[in-house]
């Protein structure tokens, strides 16, 4: 089988599933496992390298006022590739290209591959999504192995967190986007719960949506929690000055108490797959560190509290929008 796949997420999923040697192509974001970078490339990006964050959302809202596409498929390419399977999303048209021009594509190629979308909100949902792949390339056993592994690392977190007595689960605030501010929405509400935290600015199953800075000061958050869409952690580091310049930022309990912390998000947290459940692990050892112990390996890397103050003196905006933060200059919804 030739699979191409047009989402970082579903090609983590492809290859979980033992399938690294069937993909033929992937998108231009897709990096990780190390071994699909070097793929031929059927997605391009009109996000400019090196755009800051509050360019990278006006473009978004501008995709989002006008339809005009961040993501172009590169037709040729996929012509050439010939797959007998594509897997995308429909969750988000600003994450990726959008499924109805995928679908439109697949029927103009020979033999109209069927298409695979993909739009899990919440952690069953990215579960059930490995089994539709699963059964989609012929490999639905496989699939459940590799979802009954990760549902025992799961239950393994929540048997931990069960014995957190209520009143030692702090206030969490999840941020993944800074300029604006974005909450971690979809899946992201469910960890925080699994963790033994308890979200104060979003609901499981809802979408990320833009935050005003009051809001998260009136919510006194105990643990700020920074994982921006498609940012490594050193490049969430360089927008952390736009928090620290905003008023009340020094005020908030999860400052005062040294408890702000910024992970990739590129790898973890925004992106349904497999490593959503590394990202669960990730969270709840930042949040109960005694409890929820840590591997010494690199993926571990949480960087606590913040740089010093430095940078552009300006809160975030306060315009409500509901919707996937677009990926940006990363080199990986999804």
């Amino acid at each position: 089988m030739r699979i191409v796949s047009l989402l970082p997420s579903a090609t983590e999923v492809i290859c979980a599933l033992g399938l690294g040697e069937s993909l033929v192509g992937v998108t231009h974001e897709c990096d990780h496992p190390a071994c699909v970078r070097d793929l031929p490339k059927v997605t391009t990006t009109l996000i400019p390298h090196g755009a800051t964050s509050g360019q990278i959302d006006a473009l978004v809202r501008e995709q989002l006022s006008t339809e005009k596409a961040l993501y172009h498929l590169d037709m040729p390419m996929l012509e050439a590739l010939a797959p007998d399977l594509i897997v995308t999303q429909a969750l988000c048209d600003v994450c990726a290209v959008a499924a109805a021009e995928v679908t439109e594509a697949a029927c103009l190629l020979p033999g109209n591959p069927p298409v695979v979308n993909l739009e899990p909100m919440t952690l069953r949902q990215v579960f059930d999504a490995v089994l539709t792949v699963g059964a989609a390339a012929d490999r639905p056993d496989v699939a459940a192995q590799v979802v009954a592994a990760l549902r025992a690392r799961v239950d393994a977190v929540a048997e931990r967190t069960a014995a957190i007595p209520n009143a030692d689960r702090p206030r969490v605030a999840f941020l993944e986007w800074i300029d604006p501010l974005f909450n971690g929405g979809h899946w992201n509400p469910e960890l925080i719960a699994l963790a033994g935290g308890i979200d104060v600015l979003g609901s499981p199953g809802e979408a990320s949506r833009t935050v005003t800075w009051q809001q998260l000061v009136d919510a006194q958050p105990d643990v700020v929690f920074v994982s921006c869409c498609g940012y490594t952690r050193d490049r969430a580091l360089k927008d952390i000055p736009i928090l620290q310049a905003a008023p009340g930022w020094d005020d908030l309990p999860a400052v005062r108490a040294g408890r702000v912390y910024v992970t990739d998000g590129n790898a973890y947290f925004s992106r349904p797959g497999p490593r959503l459940v590394d990202s669960l692990e990730i969270l709840a050892h930042a949040l109960h560190p005694a409890i929820h112990l840590v591997s010494t390996s690199p993926a571990w890397d949480i960087a606590v509290g913040a740089p010093a103050r430095s940078g552009p003196e300006r809160p975030a905006r306060d315009d409500q929008t509901d919707r996937r933060r677009q990926r940006p200059d990363q080199t990986s919804a999804g």
